[in-house]
């Protein structure tokens, strides 16, 4: 039985999206029947958090573990995660050079890198880039993609995200806009799913990210 596929979230800075990122991502597999779990390697436990907020008779429809110990420690952990699962997702710190980030992209098998439609944003998506393209060197399988998030109908965004295609790394055919809805669904403990057709739009945004994702995967989608 092939090992479930490890997702990582990086990123350089914080405010990038990276556990808006996991939680909607967790959500959308599991409505395709996922089972999905998430080791949550940031102090600041945004991933916790989020789905300690769920209701106890709709819980957050992915198990998520606050993940705070050694990084040596953390392969044993992934191993018992991917026993249990179809896939796992890991929200990092917001640092490259932090152990845990480090000790995560051992083990991933699709590192996604939120990028904000800001000059502060590509700069420090190019540290990324720079770090994943030599992992990539030592363990040929590492798959990245780029996703802009949080993004407007702005000319400077437009801009931003025509820069982004200078990355060696690709643009995920998916993104996410700067919508209330995400902020609504970390209040609650849920997704976007669980909004209603007021979070359509959002809706639409997240299922496509989860079929592009299952695209890089190597599984097929309606």
């Amino acid at each position: 039985m092939a090992r479930a596929p490890v997702i990582t979230l990086v990123s350089q800075k914080g405010g990038a999206g990276k556990s808006t990122l996991t939680m909607q991502l967790a959500a959308g597999l599991a409505r395709h029947g996922k089972q999905v779990e998430i080791g949550d390697l940031d102090a600041q436990e945004s991933a916790t958090r989020w789905a300690a907020a769920a209701p106890t008779d709709a819980p957050f429809p992915a198990r998520v573990h606050a993940f705070t110990g050694d990084p040596h420690e953390l392969p044993a952990k992934l191993e018992k995660w991917c026993r249990r699962a179809d896939v796992v997702l890991l929200d990092c710190p917001p640092a490259l050079d932090h152990p845990r980030t480090l000790a995560a992209l051992n083990h991933t098998d699709l590192a996604i890198i939120p990028v904000v439609p800001s000059p502060t944003d590509l700069w420090s998506t190019r540290a990324i880039e720079r770090l994943i393209v030599e992992r990539q060197q030592q363990r040929p399988q590492l798959r990245a993609v780029l996703v802009a998030n949080r993004v407007t109908r702005t000319a400077l965004a437009a801009d931003v995200i025509e820069v982004m295609r200078t990355f060696r790394l690709p643009i995920l055919s998916a993104a996410l806009g700067q919508r209330n809805a995400y902020a609504q669904s970390a209040a609650i403990g849920g997704s976007v799913f669980d909004l209603g057709s007021a979070a359509q739009v959002a809706q639409i945004e997240v299922q496509r990210l989860v079929d592009a994702v299952r695209k890089r995967l190597g599984e097929s989608t309606p």
